[in-house]
């Protein structure tokens, strides 16, 4: 009777082993950006694989929302850290990114060694159009999930008129978004009931491994004991290798200066990568001159096209800069880029990691008080109305690529339709979809030439 199991039962127990095959998998297909990566996981780990139940899922969710740092993640890191303690929370948090930073390091290797590959950007022209869809689809199944009256619509259309009209930093969106919740959970309990009746499982979904009811377990129980230990690690691990760079490279070192600049960045993603992507530029290639405006460019195609989280652009920014800073001799510039690029994604997700184990606790005494997840629901469907205008940014400038007076890339708006028609009626998985536009990128110059 192996993998068998009663209808409406629990899934069976889940071993790190198991957990570490399926996060290292995630790491290589969670294409289409923290929306895209977030669906992905919801449709294994709540509506598949049963691990974790709704409500958690999106309690879960909501604080990662709340944090500076990819969201997707460092849910991840959150689902791990729940099911099999620290050492699960790392294991899920590394592999997430771990395949795409090597693949951004191959890739700046040959971007740099052999320059701009046509056939390379063929790819990219396909696999574009096809973000859109993906980020588009991900948003609506997310707003379905979570925008349950039309309060909660209210504060998502708010949210993106304030984002996309207004410029409003994500930051303010979120202690707006976060001050309605609070006094709504206090005086309009009613609207912020967005994960179905507590202790129930949702429509079509059976019970979870990790469910409503499911006690908090000892490793996740909230002690000022813990905070201390895991603040005195998270501090002494970066004063560590930062005192090492200084000592070796001097403060103004390349590595060094790399080191601190990339802590502040991953300080101040919330939102995303394309929150703080014009700080990056503003320091990579205006005040450091690490990198050219055009190599920034394809930095951020690279991102957008590999797994993995949006910032981890800051990967192939940070090699190009090492690559061409030459800390090591003009004849290892390889080696130079290859030990910035590690250094930079280090400080880009140590704090990542250190906001879970810190604030992990603290958020699994609260999933099932209304007062305190309030709002987290709130800020949840400020999100919704922060993903749909991340995806009109992605269509903005792919349809248009030389701006709304040029003329519209007719392609990518097909090839994102046919995208869209894949995932949303046909439910055509997010990777294959990925892969199927990048070869068609890849062929239709040669079809047409």
């Amino acid at each position: 009777m192996s993998g068998m199991r009663e209808p409406g039962a629990a899934p069976d127990s889940v071993t790190l082993k198991q957990a570490s095959l399926y996060w290292l998998k995630l790491g290589f297909i969670s294409f289409g950006g923290p929306a895209g990566q977030i669906a992905l996981m919801h449709h294994d780990l709540v509506e598949q694989k049963r691990w974790i139940s709704e409500s958690r899922f999106l309690h879960a969710l909501n604080y990662c929302m709340m944090l500076p740092g990819p969201e997707a993640q460092q849910l991840a890191t959150y689902i791990g850290w729940l099911m099999h303690r620290t050492v699960g929370g790392l294991v899920a948090g590394i592999l997430f990114f771990l395949p795409s930073f090597f693949m951004l390091c191959c890739l700046a290797w040959v971007y740099m060694a052999y320059g701009s590959l046509p056939t390379v950007a063929a790819v990219f022209h396909g696999i574009k159009p096809a973000v859109v869809a993906i980020v588009l689809f991900a948003a609506w199944r997310m707003a379905m999930k979570t925008l349950k009256n039309p309060l909660l619509w209210s504060i998502a259309i708010l949210a993106f008129i304030a984002v996309f009209i207004f410029k409003l930093p994500f930051p303010w969106l979120v202690l707006a978004a976060g001050l309605t919740g609070l006094a709504g959970g206090l005086y309009a309990p009613a609207y912020f009931h967005t994960a179905g009746v507590h202790g129930m499982p949702q429509p079509g979904h059976g019970p979870a491994l990790i469910d409503d009811t499911t006690p908090t377990p000892a490793h996740a129980r909230f002690s000022w004991q813990r905070v201390r230990r895991v603040m005195l690690c998270g501090i002494g691990l970066w004063l560590v290798v930062m005192l090492a760079l200084i000592g070796a490279y001097g403060w103004q070192g390349a590595f060094t200066q790399m080191s601190w600049f990339f802590t502040k960045a991953a300080l101040l993603t919330f939102g995303g990568a394309y929150a703080v992507l014009p700080y990056v530029y503003q320091g990579a290639v205006e005040q450091y001159h690490w990198l050219s405006p055009g190599q920034m460019i394809d930095a951020l195609a690279l991102g957008e096209t590999t797994p993995g989280p949006l910032i981890m652009v800051v990967t192939f920014v940070a090699y190009v800069g090492g690559w061409n800073a030459e800390v090591f001799g003009s004849g290892h510039a390889g080696w130079s880029g290859l030990v910035a690029a590690s250094l930079v994604t280090f400080f880009t997700f140590l704090p990542s990691l250190v906001f879970i184990f810190l604030g992990g606790p603290f958020i699994e005494t609260t999933h099932g008080n209304l007062r305190l997840t309030a709002p987290l629901s709130a800020i949840a469907a400020a999100v919704v109305g922060v993903i749909f205008n991340l995806a009109l940014f992605f269509a903005w400038h792919i349809y248009w690529p030389h701006g709304l007076a040029s003329a519209v890339d007719w392609f990518s708006v097909v090839l994102s339709l046919l995208a869209l028609l894949a995932v949303l009626k046909y439910r055509v998985n997010v990777a294959l979809v990925i892969v199927a536009s990048g070869l068609t990128g890849a062929l239709t110059p040669w079809l047409f030439s």
